[in-house]
């Protein structure tokens, strides 16, 4: 049964990392599938919150995408260093009325799509689906891949005001999508305490392509490139540098270990925080650090492979809103972790419960260094994990199985509202 799809959100392809990594993944792997697939889409900005050179002088146009016809959005995007609560809302607002564009057309259009995907954050990608099932009958999935105004509210970045005004219009849409899905069970719980049937929930996780990301040498081309002796250890932290990570930790626990000449970091990505880390790093003169730039889709498979340790952190106001998209290639890989969460939480969950890592408290430094030192003296304990991870990843983060079941869902729920 083949689908006329629209998806709407700001983050797609090219972004290397994040929310626009598995909405484009998501899309391509659909309109191969035989799907009529579009896309509203912003422009390629994240994680370096600079438009790609490719896109720069470009306004509204289309471009077809691996099958998937993709209508570009321009839009206000802030620089790395003034982003906060209000500059982000004026970029998604921003993109939110120039999108209005293309969903007044579709709105006049005689065919209807079969079901529209709202991919948030940003919250406000609900508003036009929603306006679209009350004038066209269609249903609406709102995929939910950070609970953004809980994380906002945690890290101190909303004041009380705002925060109300932000919830009430979180609340209004949440309840008023044909279906809410989500990346993992305590998120999925945590909407449903927001007021969500719980039969209209569904779990859609986070996947990795699982024949591209595979166990692979360590001693490859990418450590050489960095220098990394075959007896030293390297710890890699690659991902977004922003502000609910707290990375400022890692940094700390190079300092502490800075006399451990066998002992390497290395911090892969960009976002907000990464300028101000790298100064940081000067200033503490930790030269057993490095910065690297986000690394192309091709060298991934190899960057991964090449660090002993995969680091995953987040502060503890983030830990049960927040999945690290990191997480699930890490575990292809089949590298052990070293991850800052609280009890309870996903990302704590699936590491212990599957012996793939060792989870400490978010911010408590020692036991972050114990954890570090640990997987450092012991070459066995890191090939058991890896092997753990692996194994975690074949079972539960297959590419296809993933993204096979929610098309599954998407043709049962179309066929439901068909039949009323």
């Amino acid at each position: 049964m083949g689908l006329r799809l629209l998806i709407y959100g700001i983050n797609y392809t090219p972004e290397p990392t994040g929310t626009g990594k598995y909405t484009g993944e998501m899309a391509a792997w659909l309109a191969a599938r035989g799907h009529q697939v579009d896309a509203i889409v912003g422009l390629p900005h994240y994680p370096s919150w600079e438009v790609d050179p490719a896109y720069q002088d470009k306004g509204f146009h289309t471009e077809i995408i691996e099958g998937v016809r993709v209508l570009r959005v321009p839009h206000f995007v802030p620089s790395p260093e003034r982003i906060g609560a209000i500059e982000r809302i004026r970029l998604e607002s921003s993109f939110s009325l120039k999108a209005l564009r293309y969903w007044l057309l579709f709105l006049l259009q005689n065919n209807s799509y079969d079901a529209v995907i709202a991919i948030c954050p940003p919250m406000q990608v609900g508003v036009y689906p929603w306006l679209y099932r009350l004038f066209r009958g269609v249903p609406w999935i709102f995929h939910i891949q950070d609970l953004q105004v809980d994380v906002a509210v945690r890290l101190g970045l909303l004041n009380g005001k705002l925060s109300k005004v932000l919830y009430t219009v979180e609340n209004f849409l949440l309840r008023r999508a044909t279906r809410v899905s989500t990346i993992t069970e305590a998120m999925r719980r945590r909407i449903i305490a927001k007021g969500v049937p719980e039969k209209n929930t569904w779990l859609f996780p986070n996947w990795s392509d699982i024949t591209f990301i595979r166990p692979m040498p360590r001693n490859n081309a990418f450590r050489q490139e960095l220098r990394v002796a075959e007896d030293q250890i390297l710890f890699m932290y690659a991902g977004n540098m922003g502000e609910k990570q707290g990375l400022e930790l890692v940094l700390q626990a190079a300092e502490h270990l800075r006399y451990y000449s066998q002992l390497r970091f290395v911090l892969v990505g960009a976002g907000v925080a990464k300028q101000r880390l790298e100064k940081m790093a000067e200033e503490m003169k930790l030269t057993n650090v490095t910065f690297l730039p986000v690394q192309p889709l091709e060298r991934l498979p190899e960057m991964l492979a090449a660090a002993d340790v995969h680091l995953v952190v987040q502060k503890s106001e983030a830990a049960d809103l927040v999945m690290p998209s990191k997480l699930t290639n890490i575990l292809a890989a089949g590298r052990p972790v070293v991850a800052t969460a609280d009890s309870g939480t996903a990302l704590h969950d699936v590491l212990t419960s599957y012996q793939a890592g060792i989870v400490t408290p978010p911010g408590d430094l020692k036991a972050f260094i114990d954890a570090l030192q640990l997987l450092a003296e012991s070459a066995i304990l890191r090939e058991q994990m890896g092997r753990n991870a692996r194994l975690y990843a074949e079972r539960y983060l297959d590419k296809e199985r993933i993204l096979k079941d929610f098309e599954d869902k998407l043709i049962t729920l179309v066929r439901e509202v068909r039949k009323r």
